[in-house]
């Protein structure tokens, strides 16, 4: 089964969709923000590479989580090319999400480097 799902446009339609997709508990859908050999810095401390580690984690994520996740307020997008730095201010008050995106062939847009959280006080790697 192939489900058609919404692309990201613009770089900042990713965070909404990543919210869409976790509310509705769809770890595959949230993959699919991802290129195939993205890397996310999630859980804290470990690194996952790769749309089906990542589809994996999505999961684990989702069956703990608590819901409904909240879309964040955004912070100006940096572009350089086909690439763009997007971020959030977290409700949760962990620090910083941040995330590269690339446009794609098609002209739609996808994580290519996801930090989702860093704990405050914690210093960059």
């Amino acid at each position: 089964m192939t489900e058609t799902r919404t692309r990201a446009t613009t770089p900042e339609d990713l965070a909404r969709l990543f919210v869409e997709r976790a509310n509705a508990g769809d770890a595959e859908g949230l993959a699919e923000l991802y290129e195939p050999d993205a890397v996310l810095a999630y859980p804290p401390g470990a690194t996952t590479v790769g749309r089906e580690a990542i589809r994996a984690v999505c999961e684990r994520m989702l069956a703990h989580a608590p819901r409904p996740f909240q879309v964040e307020e955004a912070l100006p997008t940096v572009h350089y090319g086909d690439l763009a730095l997007t971020s959030t201010r977290p409700a949760d008050h962990t620090g910083g999400r941040v995330q590269v995106a690339r446009r794609q062939p098609d002209g739609t847009w996808l994580r290519i480097i996801d930090r989702p959280e860093i704990r405050p006080g914690a210093g960059a790697e």
